[in-house]
């Protein structure tokens, strides 16, 4: 009787992990960060050579941020997983931009349309238009797609779809590459 009661109890754990929206990933996040880390790409210097023009910041390299903690995004106006997301980034640049420099690059888009979209919603986060190719390493196939880049170079999230980037687990993400 006992053994039945514990494999009904099992079932219903992988059925609710299985099927309820959102579990897996909490239980990802929770359990397994120190797996996504040990595992990480690494981002090397002819990764980081991209000339990126600002948009609401001066233009640069993406080399200059090179041995620094970066979030780097891949988005476009015209994507609405991308714009979505949007207030989860400022969120989290306004709470973390001293930790971490935050870059998010505009794909397909036109110059004016981005400034616009960035007026019109009050967004303050670091945005730039790619001047010269992206490395395939951090190339997105789809949109939007974020990495959470350490000092080192390591890719510790990949994200590549809509994602609430101001949740606690990304701020200790982020707190714990900064060491």
């Amino acid at each position: 009787m006992k053994k039945n009661i514990i494999y009904l109890v099992l079932i219903i754990i992988i059925g609710v992990v299985a099927f309820v929206p959102g579990i897996k990933e909490y239980l990802r996040d929770q359990f397994f960060p120190i797996a996504t880390i040990e595992n990480a790409v690494h981002v090397n210097e002819e990764d980081y050579d991209i000339e990126l023009k600002g948009i609401n910041v001066p233009s640069t390299n993406l080399k200059a941020f090179r041995n620094k903690p970066v979030f780097l995004n891949f988005w476009g106006t015209w994507c609405p997983p991308c714009r979505k997301e949007w207030p989860t980034i400022q969120k989290l640049y306004d709470s973390r931009k001293g930790n971490v420099d935050f870059i998010l690059i505009a794909m397909n888009d036109k110059e004016d349309d981005v400034k616009k979209f960035l007026k019109e919603n009050n967004y303050t986060v670091p945005v730039y238009i790619a001047q010269s190719p992206i490395s395939e390493k951090i190339l997105p196939k789809v949109f939007p797609t974020t990495f959470l880049i350490d000092q080192h170079g390591r890719i510790i999230i990949k994200e590549d779809a809509y994602r609430d980037w101001n949740t606690e687990t990304v701020h200790q993400f982020i707190d714990n590459i900064i060491k």
